[in-house]
């Protein structure tokens, strides 16, 4: 425990709890509060909120999509657009960045939030997750433009390297999708 430092809810203030932890990264830490649903939403009211969409894709060789993307492996996903639904988002942002077809889109996994640095300011950005399918289309064509250096097909068995080089919020999707046992984590 004592790796993990409490932050309390009534002073939390998400631009400072940012600076702090990026400073002290071998520290965890948690915010005790009585209700975690309205605890995030008071964050989002008060800080830049930043939607976003994307999905785990598997092919029918049973291989998982992956990209490559500021030195960490990535699971594809992008902002959601002025009037675009959450699901039409999801679609689109994994076609664009792999350059592929999706087949289909499943049900939702589960959402995510994660707070990084964008235009100088701190944001929080909340992301769908989706489950999809794409049939016989192995070439990935990986969006240059988004930083995106390489799009890649793994094996469950296979995903040691993303699991040692990916975000804690990644983790949290892959964990949902049995792709990695918490355990592991």
């Amino acid at each position: 425990m004592e790796r993990y430092e409490k932050i309390d809810a009534d002073i939390f203030d998400l631009k400072i709890v940012y600076y702090w932890a990026s400073a002290h990264r071998s520290k965890l830490f948690y915010v005790l509060c009585p209700d975690a649903k309205a605890f995030l939403k008071s964050i989002a009211k008060g800080d830049t909120l930043i939607e976003a969409a994307g999905g785990v894709v598997v092919n029918e060789n049973h291989e998982y999509l992956f990209i490559y993307r500021n030195k960490k492996w990535d699971i594809p996903k992008g902002k959601i657009e002025a009037g675009e639904g959450i699901k039409e988002a999801a679609l689109r942002e994994v076609e664009e960045e792999c350059g592929i077809k999706i087949s289909s889109v499943g049900g939702r996994i589960c959402k995510t939030y994660h707070v990084y640095v964008y235009k100088g300011e701190v944001v929080l950005k909340k992301t769908y997750w989706f489950e999809m399918r794409c049939k016989g289309q192995k070439k990935l064509k990986p969006q240059k433009e988004e930083g995106i250096t390489a799009a890649r097909w793994f094996k469950k068995d296979h995903i040691a390297p993303i699991v040692k080089n990916t975000y804690p919020s990644i983790m949290d999707v892959l964990v949902k999708e049995e792709l990695v046992d918490e355990q592991a984590i």
